[in-house]
């Protein structure tokens, strides 16, 4: 994949990946993306309906992981995600919008 890439072109990436690609997520009890979907009462589910239905920003690159993060977000929640493959991507965290 080559990085950055504008917001339409990362909707399409990502409503690809929903498709028929792999979405993932850190599952350890120390994860950061599971504690703050906990902590705002979020679901698998709803940060799937983000990324389904979301707006994707321009790319964020980020210094201390070395990779490019978008953040995709409607009215009441915003999900970042860094892409791992053409076919892969990776929720780095969420939060409820306040």
């Amino acid at each position: 994949m080559n990085e950055p890439l504008k917001p339409g072109g990362a909707k399409r990436a990502i409503i690809g990946i929903l498709a028929e690609g792999t979405i993932s997520w850190n599952t350890s009890t120390k994860s950061h993306f599971l504690e703050e979907m906990a902590k705002d009462k979020l679901t698998i589910p709803d940060c799937m309906n983000v990324l389904r239905g979301g707006v994707v920003d321009p790319a964020e690159w980020s210094e201390k992981f070395a990779e490019w993060r978008y953040r995709v977000h409607t009215n009441k929640i915003c999900v970042v995600i860094t892409f791992v493959a053409d076919d892969e991507l990776f929720i780095v965290t969420t939060w409820r919008k306040q």
